[in-house]
């Protein structure tokens, strides 16, 4: 496996510029763009990269309000990020490309195919993208902090040094088992500030916005199911916190109305809502999914 080369581009959008990671695969590969958490940004997707070991050109924003695309101001949610894929896509002259979103990225990447079905698709959601339902009366800032815990908390504080930052993530028990290389630059990336005062770039806002959108917008839920989408769903068997119990589960998928033809799901054992995407073994994975999509697509 090789370390592909990395090179980071920006693209106009509304508002300002995106901030892109581009990590390029070998001659003639094809291009796959890749959204990622609501809480994260574009290096989350290294180990995937590494994965892919050339087969793909991967190209990965940093969805606005978050890593260097923070400058990037309201409107946030789904169709503030579809309008910058499409964007991102014209830059480069992608005339039709496979989506890869991982957690609130799979929304992004089932809106974006459900607004153009011409341009999007198939598409390889990993733990997210299909909506579990809420109680309509649900109180949105409550259900953000119990479902996203120290990713969530984290957007309040501040951190003295680099290497307190690392450490913070080194305590998270479904981040801290699966260290790498890659973990730390995808760590180090989300800070912004200078010692004693440094902070995530992601904003809150935005989070709370993409938040609102992927519990209760029905729009966005109901994008899945779009017509003629295509999508395999990768779930995680543990959770966000590294818990027995995922997000998905096999009964709770049997209880959403998707059809088997189009939607298919599996299941990667053992892995978690981060580490399916943050550590090698569940990468690949992830990578030979997104190989066979780019390959069909």
């Amino acid at each position: 496996m090789t370390t592909p080369a990395y090179d980071v581009l920006t693209v106009p959008v509304d508002g300002g510029e995106l901030t892109c990671g581009r990590w390029t695969g070998g001659p003639g590969a094809p291009t796959v763009l890749a959204a990622h958490g609501i809480t994260g940004n574009h290096r989350s997707w290294g180990a995937v990269a590494r994965a892919l070991d050339g087969a793909v050109t991967l190209v990965a924003p940093d969805l606005r309000g978050r890593g260097r695309s923070n400058v990037l101001g309201a409107p946030f949610g789904m169709a503030a990020h579809v309008a910058d894929l499409r964007a991102l896509a014209d830059r480069l002259e992608l005339e039709r490309t496979v989506l890869v979103g991982h957690s609130m990225g799979g929304f992004v990447a089932t809106s974006a195919a459900n607004a153009y079905p011409d341009r999007f698709g198939p598409l390889v959601l990993v733990d997210g993208g299909v909506a579990l339902r809420v109680p309509p009366a649900a109180d949105l800032d409550a259900m953000l902090e119990a479902f996203l815990g120290p990713a969530m908390a984290r957007l309040a504080m501040t951190f003295p040094s680099r290497t307190a930052y690392s450490e913070f993530f080194r305590a998270h028990p479904a981040i801290g088992p699966h260290w790498s290389e890659d973990v730390e630059a995808y760590v180090q990336y989300d800070l912004e500030g200078v010692e004693p005062e440094l902070r995530s770039s992601c904003a809150r806002a935005a989070v709370r916005t993409d938040g609102a959108d992927i519990l209760l917008d029905e729009t966005v839920i109901d994008a899945v199911r779009t017509p003629g989408l295509a999508a395999t769903l990768l779930w995680a068997t543990r959770g966000l916190l590294d818990e027995p119990e995922g997000v998905y589960d096999q009964q709770r998928l049997a209880e959403i109305d998707l059809d088997p033809e189009l939607v298919r799901t599996e299941a990667v054992p053992g892995a978690n809502h981060y580490s399916i995407v943050l550590a090698t073994p569940y990468a690949a994975a992830v990578a030979e999914h997104v190989r066979v999509a780019a390959s069909v697509g």
